[in-house]
């Protein structure tokens, strides 16, 4: 089916006014349509996020990528199904998003979750602020920052190379997409919670771009691609 695009950003994007992702950011746009960044970023990966729960053998819970949750309504009981999926090129872009449908109808919030992760897409900067390593590349990122949601408080640390991510597993995939391939985490509040521990990483990496920083810490770095 032929895409007709909604927004003005689209319509640009569709004309080839716009050619790539970097410069949606720095005008300002806002993505509202996910096939905006089907054209300029093609061939994303995507990781699935195991948020929800189910009886494992012999007690305790197994994780599962599908969260149930019921409503009760005059005419009965109504069951809702989720998912929550991060789509990334592991090149400093990355999205979450969380897809909701009808029980038995995982496609359909499978296919919700990266559409929203699509339009939730990120720059991540990225570079060595670690003490221990100073090699000005961008394997790390160029210094800390907090991120929350929910109970849920967070704090990315720069790391040097070839300490990996010292995160949980869950976490390490959103780590991944994002290019980041060593980092320090802290972490308190209810983690158990999938959902906001990983919007609350989300909201730290969002962080990094709220920054103006000079042109020497830049060099340093990494961020500009190299040091002096």
């Amino acid at each position: 089916m032929e895409w007709v695009p909604k927004t003005e950003l689209g319509r640009k994007v569709l004309n080839g006014e716009i050619t790539s992702i970097e410069e949606v950011f720095e005008k300002g746009y806002r993505i509202m349509e996910p096939e905006i960044v089907d054209l300029l970023l093609p061939n994303l990966k995507t990781e699935v996020f195991l948020i929800g729960g189910a009886s494992g053998k012999g007690g305790g819970i197994r994780r599962v990528p599908v969260r149930r949750t019921t409503r009760m309504h005059k005419s009965g009981r109504r069951h809702k199904i989720s998912m929550m999926v991060a789509v990334g090129n592991e090149d400093g872009w990355v999205g979450v998003g969380i897809g909701t449908g009808q029980m038995g109808k995982q496609r359909e919030a499978y296919e919700k979750a990266i559409r929203n992760a699509k339009k939730n897409l990120i720059p991540i900067l990225r570079g060595c602020g670690s003490w221990e390593c100073r090699c000005a590349e961008k394997h790390s990122i160029p210094f800390a920052v907090h991120g929350k949601c929910g109970s849920v408080r967070v704090k990315l640390m720069p790391a040097p190379r070839g300490l990996g991510l010292c995160a949980p597993d869950e976490i390490k995939k959103l780590l991944r997409l994002a290019g980041i391939q060593d980092i320090w985490m802290k972490s308190r509040g209810d983690t158990r919670t999938r959902i906001n521990f990983v919007y609350a990483v989300f909201d730290a990496l969002k962080s990094l771009n709220r920054y103006k920083l000079p042109e020497e810490f830049k060099r340093a770095s990494g961020i500009l691609g190299g040091g002096e």
